[in-house]
């Protein structure tokens, strides 16, 4: 996870104008599963608590062996990344994106993999690497028959994309449209972490707190025939709108990422986050005034992770404590 661009002027401009139960019609509600934490609980206890708690997705960052061990058999969905760091090695050579399926894809048939993101918030020199890696990773699971249940993408932030209001969305990334017209190819969705209080830090005195935590009464903002009441949609349309400029309207977006810090930083407080992450969950199964329907959504994250680096707010995502315990009272 990554700022997510909060000074941009889309930030700016959208604004110048204990979780309920999973509603119905909505594929997926998961949980983003980091390891950066001490004295976290084992994965076969992690996976349990997914279990008990009808979590029925979850997003893992790196091959974790314990935790495809874990997975085996449990029906959990799981969106697996492939590490920044990857991205050259595999975009080079083609055999390496095919051992890389053969060990961590082939070699757990009993896990329900669905998505494979290469990279996350790439940035820099290495986004000339994500195409080629993708499409080397997209040969490799056709090689081994796995294409058309598993879909290779990238999981991006908003500072991808520009404009306002969301209908006039572009990317502002060079790299992003030959990306997006690739996904439109393979039936892929564009992986978007998607974080509006990111966007409500960054200009505290022009966003309303209520239009990030889903709390507005009315319409914030206009768009056309479409209105906006909350942030979070209009991040999610404004990359829509990017994608049928980019000729890839076709393509869908699955939110790899969303959720709010509870400590460490403004606005973070356990009542914040948990406004934020419920209304998140009931809202996602309406999607956006653009794409009407359920969003398969990943919340960030499932712990509290005290060695993760940035910002204090960093450490503070989490829905449980290590000894999983909530971080604030959740209702699944």
């Amino acid at each position: 996870m990554a700022k997510q661009g909060v000074a941009s002027m889309l930030a700016v401009a959208l604004v110048l104008g204990a979780f309920a139960a999973i509603p119905t019609g909505v594929r997926a509600i998961g949980v983003c599963y980091g390891v950066n934490g001490d004295n976290l609980p084992s994965a076969a206890d992690v996976v349990n608590l997914y279990k008990s708690n009808g979590i029925d997705s979850m997003r893992i960052y790196f091959a974790d062996t314990s935790a495809l061990q874990a997975l085996k058999g449990s029906g959990i969905g799981v969106i697996m990344d492939i590490g920044n760091d990857n991205l050259a090695a595999f975009a080079s050579d083609p055999n390496a994106a095919a051992a890389w399926v053969r060990d961590n894809v082939q070699a757990f048939p009993d896990v329900s993999f669905r998505y494979i993101a290469v990279g996350n918030e790439v940035a820099g020199g290495d986004t000339q690497n994500i195409l080629p890696a993708m499409q080397n990773i997209d040969s490799a699971l056709s090689a081994a028959g796995l294409g058309g249940s598993i879909k290779a993408s990238t999981a991006v932030q908003s500072g991808v994309t520009a404009g306002y209001p969301p209908s006039k969305g572009t990317f502002s990334a060079g790299h992003m449209a030959p990306i997006a017209q690739y996904l439109a190819t393979t039936g892929a969705p564009l992986l978007a972490n998607v974080y509006p209080y990111f966007s409500y830090t960054g200009n505290e005195a022009q966003i309303d707190l209520s239009y990030a935590l889903f709390t507005a009464s009315g319409t914030v903002v206009q768009d056309g025939g479409n209105a906006y009441q909350n942030l979070f949609d209009a991040l999610v349309d404004t990359f829509y709108s990017a994608l049928e400029n980019a000729g890839a309207g076709n393509v869908n977006i699955v939110v790899s990422e969303s959720g709010w810090p509870s400590d460490g930083g403004d606005a973070a407080t356990a009542g914040n986050a948990q406004t934020y992450n419920q209304n998140l969950i009931n809202h996602v199964g309406q999607g956006t005034p653009k794409r009407p329907g359920a969003i398969e959504t990943y919340i960030f994250a499932m712990f509290n992770e005290n060695k993760k680096d940035g910002a204090e707010t960093e450490k503070h995502f989490g829905l449980f404590n290590p000894d999983k315990t909530p971080a604030y009272p959740i209702t699944f």
